[in-house]
């Protein structure tokens, strides 16, 4: 499958109907998901590994790691809207290998190869995204977390305190589609950085 391909697939998954503000659920944009993933296979983060997709919403990171020859994915999702979802989307591709949490990502323990995660950006329940990173940090060698672009020095202070440190950085225009009453404009983009951060 080509990145082009990937990403086609990945904009056909159904997405949060009525998505929750206090979970900050936006959905992950396809192209986006898309050209991580691949990145992350051709670093062989992905084929044959064990993968943990902490707060996975419905399911477009760890779904598109499956479709790249994950050995397994664990999705870890509180939200039982959200699975229901998730469901439908693993259904509808016919995908198999996974495992599906509905628990808090504070309570996963399960040591995985690699963590993928797009976790809320902390402006509802602060801390939130730190509370991701930190889970992260303690379960898998490997990680892949999108964060708000603003907070880049924050996130490389934390990841400089830890025994992890990044190796790359990519940074994109997040388009969040109108889906809250609060969104004024019918697509509104906003910074997010990615980082891949490995164990030192």
């Amino acid at each position: 499958m080509t990145k082009k391909q990937l990403s086609i697939t990945l904009s056909k998954l159904k997405v949060f109907s009525s998505p929750k503000i206090r979970l900050e659920q936006y959905p992950t944009d396809s192209n986006i998901a898309a050209e991580v993933i691949w990145f992350a296979d051709l670093c062989k983060d992905i084929e044959g590994k064990v993968i943990a997709d902490l707060g996975a919403g419905t399911g477009i990171l760890g779904i598109g790691c499956l479709i790249m020859g994950a050995k397994k994915i664990i999705f870890v999702e509180n939200d039982k809207d959200a699975i229901k979802v998730l469901k439908e989307n693993l259904n509808e591709l016919e995908l198999e290998n996974y495992e599906i949490l509905n628990e808090d990502v504070s309570n996963f323990d399960q040591k995985v190869d690699t963590v993928i995660q797009n976790p809320p950006f902390g402006t509802k329940e602060k801390h939130m995204d730190r509370i991701f990173l930190h889970k992260a940090m303690n379960v898998a060698k490997t990680i892949y977390s999108f964060h708000k672009a603003e907070t880049k020095d924050f996130i490389d202070k934390y990841i400089h305190e830890s025994t992890f440190h990044a190796t790359h950085y990519f940074e994109f225009e997040f388009p969040l589609k109108k889906s809250m009453e609060q969104h004024k404009k019918k697509v509104e983009k906003i910074k997010v950085g990615c980082w891949r951060i490995i164990k030192s």
